[in-house]
């Protein structure tokens, strides 16, 4: 097999591969090994069709297309190893030339990753963040904590304040006539989360139990519905529950209650040392996203639109997961927030041209440095992801290789490895 790339333009190129006859006579073999299960030829039985016959019958071409099946995935994994490229999208593949007796030409029209101009990425200097804890932050910590531990308590009389969690009754109406999606029973809705139109839980404040109210709300401009979008509409609403947070008082008994400590100067005292020792991760974490960007910003590239794209789709995918863990969907997201995919994907595409742009800005800094990945890291990591989902390491090993991903996670490795590089090489203000 002979390959050659030639690029043609920016991230674009053309991959021209010849394969010889021996190996494309092995792959008609193996494609009329498998057409031959499937024809009917009087006389024989389904898969004990002579291939002379065979050929004879239908044409030794019928053959072509389940051979170039067989053997083109096989051709330019070799042909991208061999040339060094790397391809970032589906190829465009042209065959110029398969048959019995020849050998296999064609040519793939590749996208790659771009050229990385490396900027200034060494002696980087970036703010020291803080990480001295301070009375207000333990105070804070403390309130959250007493409002996490608060017990729901039904309210007889007096009207829903906000923060207040209610049962309610709804029925949206536009022009007088009710709209699909818009009535709800029992509902339940915490006044202030904004899980609602704007403007719709702050009438709902001031009801009283079994009281009803029409509450008039305009639609955003970009909600998903475009019949409703940026409509003025009325809700007939309900009033059956309320429900309000009584919350714990901040004393030795609630230390008690909500830690291994008995009084609460010992409690606060473990939080100060909790909420230190989380700042200066944080403080360690933003050190490293600043010296990043700083690198990232120096250097000259432009950025595959297919990348954005495909980072986009993995942004989005990880949204869907974390709604999901918190029992809602995509569908119910967009329709609470008036958005479409096309806007959530809009949203995020700063951040994923941020990511692109800083991977393959770390990924050129690591071949820069010649920072490899060794046997010892890649079975370190399985051993830590191995205590994480509690899973012995090699069969997280098998799962990694069965998929795909060992590659995937050296490469993962090799950036956090230019990560730490550029860290340890930077100075602080």
């Amino acid at each position: 097999m002979t390959a050659n790339w030639e690029k043609i333009e920016k991230n674009l190129g053309v991959l021209e591969v010849e394969v010889d006859a021996e190996q494309v006579a092995h792959a008609l073999d193996k494609a009329f090994r498998k057409v031959v299960q499937k024809v009917n030829v009087p006389g024989f039985r389904k898969g004990k069709v002579p291939r002379a016959i065979f050929e004879a019958r239908f044409g030794v071409e019928s053959l072509y297309q389940d051979a170039i099946d067989i053997l083109l995935p096989e051709v330019y994994t070799k042909a991208i190893d061999e040339t060094g490229i790397e391809p970032i999208d589906r190829p465009e593949i042209d065959v110029e030339q398969f048959g019995k007796g020849q050998s296999f030409k064609f040519k793939a029209k590749v996208s790659v990753k771009p050229e990385v101009k490396l900027g200034e990425y060494k002696g980087l200097v970036v703010p020291a963040e803080s990480a001295e804890v301070t009375e207000d932050e333990v105070k804070a910590e403390l309130e959250r904590l007493q409002q996490r531990h608060a017990e729901l308590v039904v309210v007889d009389e007096g009207p829903a304040q906000m923060g207040d969690f209610t049962s309610i009754d709804f029925e949206g109406f536009l022009d007088g006539e009710p709209f699909e999606g818009g009535k709800g029973e029992k509902h339940s809705l915490e006044l202030g989360s904004g899980s609602f139109i704007p403007g719709f839980e702050d009438q709902v404040v001031g009801l009283n139990i079994a009281e009803e109210k029409d509450i008039n709300v305009t639609f955003p401009e970009n909600y998903q519905a475009e019949d409703l979008a940026g409509k003025a509409v009325v809700f007939k609403v309900k009033l059956h529950e309320i429900k309000r947070k009584n919350l714990p008082e901040l004393d030795d008994e609630f230390a008690k209650d909500v830690s291994e400590f008995d009084t609460l100067d010992e409690f606060k005292a473990d939080l100060s040392k909790k909420l230190g020792e989380r700042k200066e991760k944080d403080a360690e974490a933003a050190r490293e996203t600043a010296i990043v960007d700083k690198a990232a910003e120096a250097a000259e590239l432009e950025l595959p639109e297919v990348m954005i794209e495909t980072e986009i789709d993995a942004m989005l995918k990880d949204f869907e997961n974390r709604l999901r863990q918190q029992g809602m969907t995509l569908d119910l997201y967009y329709q609470f927030s008036g958005q479409d995919e096309a806007a959530l994907k809009g949203q995020m595409r700063g951040d994923a041209e941020k990511r692109v742009r800083s991977n393959l800005v770390l990924e050129e800094i690591a071949k820069a440095e010649n920072l490899e990945v060794s046997d010892e890291d890649v079975n370190e990591e399985l051993e830590n992801l191995s205590k994480l989902y509690n899973r012995p390491a090699e069969e997280l090993r098998g799962i990694f290789a069965a998929n795909g991903y060992l590659e995937n996670l050296g490469a993962d490795l090799k950036v956090r490895k230019a990560v730490k590089f550029l860290v340890e090489n930077s100075k602080s203000e």
